[in-house]
């Protein structure tokens, strides 16, 4: 595995976000959590190349998935209330609805495959990168193969999770550690949750992102290769709130705020570029089997 849930200021592998811990409803940025280093992200990008070039696959696809997506939701709760992680059916059929519009250009239908309830507060409370519960939970509940996207709703209220929005695995991790693969949200960030400014359900849109091979807008900086993206102009640092016009890095044009792979508030975020979807469609055939 590569660099996967080390806890840190920027990083790649997965996405990580504060949020309050009361009620998760005070206006907070996002707060990255987790990094690749250079070295392994120059490791992980060779390791794309190569496998492409043995499974054929063209460097640029000129095509987008046109396929449909399981998804598994798997609902961690202390209790049986909304408050206590409880979500109802209605917020999660909100939430793959915002999916669904979000990857239309992607070619990606999401369909809710199950749902899993399970009332379990240490899960609920402490599942969090590289912890304990977290291992127990993905091992008892994880379903499906390498193209079954596993969410796990939790609270992330202590441990290695507390005040985060969500993180998720990237493509090239699932034949090391199929178990681990999946996404982990704060269950109050879907579609009508308590959480302000990330109520609108783009907390997943942004997790999947990795979960298909997409890096943040910013990684790297200024410099390098950056996301490895060729039409999403250099960032310098993570973009919170919607500050429009705002340039960090000198050329290329104004940052991506707008970008679903950016730290921008839901309201704020709106589109994946041309290059991302050509990255993703190629992760996906690469990594988990997803043919055109």
């Amino acid at each position: 595995m590569i660099g996967l849930f080390s806890i840190a200021l920027l990083g790649a592998s997965a996405v990580l976000a504060a949020v309050p811990r009361a009620l998760n409803d005070t206006i907070v940025p996002r707060q990255c959590g987790t990094v690749i280093s250079d070295e392994d992200l120059i490791a992980a990008e060779a390791d794309f190349v190569s496998k492409k070039a043995e499974l054929g696959i063209s460097p640029v696809p000129l095509a987008t998935l046109a396929t449909t997506l399981k998804v598994y939701w798997h609902v961690i709760a202390k209790d049986t209330t909304v408050a206590g992680g409880y979500i109802p059916d209605s917020q999660i059929a909100a939430q793959i609805d915002v999916m669904n519009e979000a990857y239309a250009d992607m070619g990606i239908t999401w369909s809710l495959a199950s749902t899993t309830r399970t009332i379990n507060s240490d899960w609920f409370n402490n599942a969090g990168p590289d912890s304990s519960q977290q291992t127990a939970m993905k091992n008892q509940l994880r379903t499906g193969g390498a193209a079954d996207l596993n969410v796990y709703s939790v609270g992330f209220t202590s441990g290695s999770g507390e005040g985060l929005l969500g993180y998720s695995t990237f493509p090239s991790s699932y034949s090391s550690s199929p178990k681990d693969d999946g996404v982990v949200m704060l269950f109050s960030s879907v579609p009508g949750g308590s959480t302000t400014n990330y109520n609108l359900g783009q907390t997943l849109t942004h997790e999947a992102g990795h979960w298909v091979g997409l890096y943040h807008t910013f990684q790297g900086g200024c410099s390098g290769s950056g996301d490895s993206v060729s039409d999403t102009p250099p960032e310098a640092s993570a973009a919170f709130g919607c500050p429009t016009g705002r340039d960090t890095c000198s050329g290329g044009g104004v940052d991506p705020i707008h970008n679903f792979m950016d730290y921008t508030y839901d309201s704020c975020m709106t589109e994946f570029t041309a290059g991302q979807v050509a990255r993703a469609v190629s992760q996906m055939q690469t990594y988990r089997g997803v043919s055109l």
